[in-house]
C-alpha cells in the first residue's frame, strides 16, 4: 500500500505528541505549541459551525482523543517548568496569568473556577448525555432508515448507486454517534485532569519555593504570588482551548442535518420572523421609560430590532417576486422550446398501477406495507430463481377500477385483479363440507385461479375455524406479483442483468468467467441459455455451474437449445430437489411410438432444430396429453411428464400451446434415488 504525504505527516504528528510527554521543553518551544493548541481549537470550533452535516466532520471523535493527549503533554511540560523553573513557564502562560489576575489574584482564581465549572458541569456533561442519547437513537433508527431506502429504490425514486450511498451514510452515521458516545468520556476526563493539574502545580510550586528547591527560598506569601499566577495562566491557556473543543463537540452532537451551515440556519430561524422583532422592539420601547433604565441604550435597541424586522420582510418580498418572475420566465422558455418526447419512450421492465381506492396499501404514511413486501419479493426471487428483479415502479391510475390493480411487463399488462381493503381473501379448503358456509363476496384468487371469498374482519375467525386460509389484501397483491415475476422471469433476464451476474461471479471465480465469457460465448448467448432455464422454472442461482457446463460443451456444439439441455442435466440435483422434493415422482410417460414419431420428425436448420409434425398429429398429441393430465390431477397428484432426453425439449415446445406450467423432465434430469410412479401414458 502506497502511503500519501498526508498519512506520513499525521503519523509523525501523533508520534510527536507522545514524545512531548517524555521530552522536556524550553519555555520558548512550549509557547509555540500552546499557540498551535489555541489555533487548532479555533479551527475545530469554526469547522463545527460551518459544516452542513455531521458526517462532514466524521474524524472528530478520533481528533478529540488526539487533542486530549496533546493538552496532557503540554500540561506535563508546563508543570515541569512551573515547579522546576521558579514559576517561569514561558510568555504565553505568564501573559494569561497576569492579564486575568491583574492586581487581584482572587479575581483570577474566581474566573478560573467559573471556567472550570462551565467546562465540566455544563458543556462536558451536556455533550456526554446528548452523545449517549444520539448514539442509542441512531442505532434504533438504522432498520427503519434501511427499509426507507429499499422502499425508495423499489419505487424508482432513487437509483441503485444512490441507494448504496445512502446505506453507507446510514452506517457511517451510526458509527459516528457511537464513537462520539465514547469520545465524550475523553472530554470529561480531560476536565478532571485539568483540575488535578492546577492543584498539583499550585501545591508543588509553593512547596518548591518555600523549600528552596529552585535555588531561591521564598516566603509563603511570595510563593503564592509567583506560583498562583503561573498556575492560573497554565490552567487558562489549556482550559480555554479545551472549552472551545468541548463547545464544538456539543454543537456537532446537538445539531440536526440541514442543507445549510449552522450560522445560516441560526440566522434564518432566530431572526426570520419579523413580527417577533416588531413585538420585542415595542416592549423595549415601553421599558425605556421606566425610571432607572438606560433609556438611550434601550431606545437604540427598540428602534434597531423593528428596523431589522422590516429589512427581513422587504428582502423576503423581493425574493418571492424574483422567484415568481423566474418561474414565469422558465415556463415561457419551456413553451418556446420544441417538444421533447424522448422521455416518453422509456419503458419500465416491471410496473404496477393501482386504483385510487387501494393507494393506502402502498402509502407507508397511511400504514401501507406493500413497498416492504416488494423488497421481500425481490430478495425471495434472488434466492429461489437467482435473478435480480428490476425496480418495480408503483403508480396510481384513475382509469383502473376503484380497488383494481394492474401488473405490466415492458409496458404491457400481463395480469391484474381487484382487492377489497380491510377484508381478507378466504380460500376454500378441498375437504370443506357444504354446511361450512361463511358470509362473503365470491371471487377468484388472482395468483392461482382458485375460488375464494372476501370476508370481513368479523368473519375471519369463523372462516379459519372451518379450515379456510385467510390472506389480507396486500398479501394477495404481493403473491400475485411474485407469481407473475416467476412466470415471466425469462423476459426479465436481459443482457444487462446477465452482465451484472457475470461481474459478480467474476469477483469470486475470475478464471471461469475469463475462459467462457467472452472467449466462447457472448453475453447475448449466455442470456439465451439462462432465459431458456427460467422459462421452465429452473433456478440459475448456481450460475457458476451453468458456465462450467457451457465451457465444457461449448467446443462441441453452438446450438443454444442443445446446450440448454446439457445445462439442465448438469443441474439435475437442483431440478430434482425443486420438482421432486420428497424423492417420489408421480409422472406421466410417453409411449415409445410417440417418442419415435417425434424423433423421426426433428429437422435441423441454421437457426436450430424443430419438430415437423402435421397439425392433426399435434392436435392429437395435445388432446391425449390433456386427458391424461386431467385424470392425474383428478387423482390428487401434480403430474410431471417424463421423456427421453432427445425428445424432451421438442415435446415441451408442443405442450407449450396447451399449458406453460406443465413440468416436462427427461430421465437424465432426475437423480438416481428418485422413485418413479406412473400416473399414465400419452400415446399417439
Amino acid at each position: 500500500m502506497k502511503l500519501k504525504s498526508t498519512d506520513i505527516i499525521v503519523a509523525l504528528a501523533v508520534l510527536l505528541i507522545v514524545l512531548l510527554i517524555i521530552i522536556p521543553l524550553s519555555p520558548g518551544v512550549l509557547d509555540m505549541f500552546l499557540i498551535i493548541n489555541i489555533s487548532l481549537s479555533l479551527i475545530v470550533l469554526l469547522t463545527a459551525l460551518f459544516i452542513k452535516e455531521t458526517l462532514e466532520f466524521s474524524t472528530f471523535p478520533t481528533l478529540l482523543l488526539l487533542f486530549t493527549l496533546f493538552r496532557i503533554a503540554l500540561n506535563i511540560n508546563a508543570t515541569r517548568l512551573i515547579i522546576g523553573n521558579g514559576g517561569q513557564a514561558g510568555g504565553i502562560i505568564s501573559a494569561f496569568g497576569g492579564f486575568v489576575t491583574g492586581s487581584n489574584q482572587v479575581v483570577g482564581v474566581v474566573v478560573f473556577v467559573i471556567i472550570i465549572i462551565v467546562q465540566f458541569m455544563i458543556i462536558t456533561k451536556g455533550s456526554e448525555r446528548v452523545a449517549e442519547v444520539a448514539a442509542r437513537f441512531a442505532l434504533d433508527a438504522m432498520p427503519g432508515k434501511q427499509m426507507a431506502i429499499d422502499a425508495d429504490l423499489n419505487t424508482g425514486v432513487i437509483t441503485e448507486e444512490e441507494a448504496r450511498r445512502r446505506r453507507k451514510d446510514v452506517q457511517r452515521e451510526s458509527d459516528f454517534y457511537g464513537s462520539m458516545d465514547g469520545a465524550s468520556k475523553f472530554v470529561k476526563g480531560d476536565a478532571i485532569v485539568g483540575i488535578l493539574i492546577v492543584v498539583v502545580n499550585l501545591v508543588g510550586g509553593v512547596l518548591a519555593g518555600i523549600l528552596g528547591l529552585t535555588g531561591e527560598t521564598l516566603t509563603f506569601e511570595e510563593a503564592i504570588n509567583v506560583y498562583l499566577q503561573a498556575t492560573i495562566g497554565n490552567g487558562l491557556v489549556n482550559q480555554i482551548p479545551a472549552l472551545l473543543v468541548s463547545t464544538a463537540s456539543g454543537i456537532i452532537v446537538t445539531r440536526s442535518s440541514n442543507a445549510e451551515s449552522f450560522s445560516s440556519t441560526l440566522t434564518s430561524q432566530l431572526f426570520g420572523k419579523p413580527s417577533v422583532l416588531f413585538v420585542i422592539g415595542g416592549m423595549l420601547g415601553l421599558l425605556s421609560v421606566v425610571p432607572g433604565m438606560p433609556t438611550l441604550l434601550m431606545l437604540l435597541f427598540a428602534i434597531g430590532l423593528p428596523a431589522a424586522g422590516y429589512y427581513t420582510l422587504s428582502n423576503r418580498k423581493k425574493a418571492e417576486e424574483a422567484a415568481q418572475s423566474s418561474t414565469a420566465a422558465v415556463v415561457a422558455e419551456e413553451k418556446r422550446k420544441p417538444e421533447s418526447v424522448t422521455s416518453l419512450l422509456q419503458v419500465d421492465l416491471i410496473e404496477m398501477e393501482f386504483g385510487y381506492g387501494i393507494l393506502s396499501l402502498v402509502d407507508a404514511s397511511q400504514g401501507g406495507d406493500l413497498l416492504d413486501r416488494v423488497v421481500m419479493i425481490r430478495r425471495q426471487c434472488a434466492l429461489e430463481l437467482g435473478i435480480i428483479v428490476p425496480v418495480v415502479r408503483l403508480r396510481d391510475n384513475i382509469q383502473l377500477p376503484t380497488n383494481g390493480y394492474s401488473i405490466k411487463i415492458k409496458g404491457i399488462e400481463v395480469a391484474g385483479g381487484e382487492v377489497i381493503p380491510d377484508h381478507f381473501m378466504a380460500l376454500r379448503p378441498a375437504d370443506a363440507e357444504d354446511g361450512d358456509e361463511i358470509d362473503g363476496i365470491e371471487t377468484v384468487d388472482p395468483a392461482f385461479g382458485l375460488p375464494a371469498l372476501w370476508v370481513s374482519e368479523s368473519e375471519r375467525e369463523k372462516a379459519e375455524l372451518y379450515g379456510y386460509t385467510t390472506i389480507d389484501a396486500p398479501s394477495v397483491i404481493a403473491t400475485h406479483l411474485m407469481e407473475v415475476i416467476k412466470k415471466h422471469a425469462d423476459e426479465l433476464m436481459g443482457r444487462q442483468q446477465v452482465q451484472v451476474l457475470i461481474d459478480n461471479l467474476k469477483t469470486q471465480q475470475p478464471a471461469l468467467v475469463e475462459e467462457v465469457v467472452p472467449k466462447l460465448f457472448s453475453i447475448g448467448e449466455v442470456q439465451k441459455v439462462l432465459a431458456n432455464l427460467l422459462h421452465e422454472g429452473v433456478s440459475i442461482r448456481d450460475i457458476s455451474s451453468v458456465l462450467e457446463i457451457l465451457g465444457d460443451y461449448g467446443t462441441i456444439t453452438r446450438d443454444l437449445e442443445i446446450l440448454t439441455e446439457y445445462v439442465r442435466q448438469g443441474l439435475k440435483r437442483a431440478i430434482s430437489r425443486k420438482f421432486v422434493p420428497n424423492n417420489k415422482a408421480r409422472v406421466i410417460t410417453l409411449d415409445a411410438a410417440l417418442e419415435q414419431l417425434i424423433a423421426d420428425n426433428i429437422r435441423q436448420t441454421d437457426r436450430g432444430s424443430y419438430v415437423a409434425l402435421e397439425p392433426i398429429q399435434i392436435q392429437k398429441i395435445l388432446f391425449n396429453t390433456k386427458k391424461v393430465v386431467e385424470r392425474a390431477v383428478g387423482n390428487g397428484s401434480s403430474p410431471i411428464v417424463l421423456t427421453a432426453p432427445a425428445v424432451r425439449r421438442f415435446f415441451r415446445q408442443i405442450v407449450d400451446q396447451m399449458d406453460t406450467d406443465l413440468v416436462v423432465l427427461s430421465y437424465s434430469e432426475l437423480e438416481r434415488d428418485v422413485e418413479i410412479f406412473s400416473d399414465g401414458v400419452v400415446s399417439i
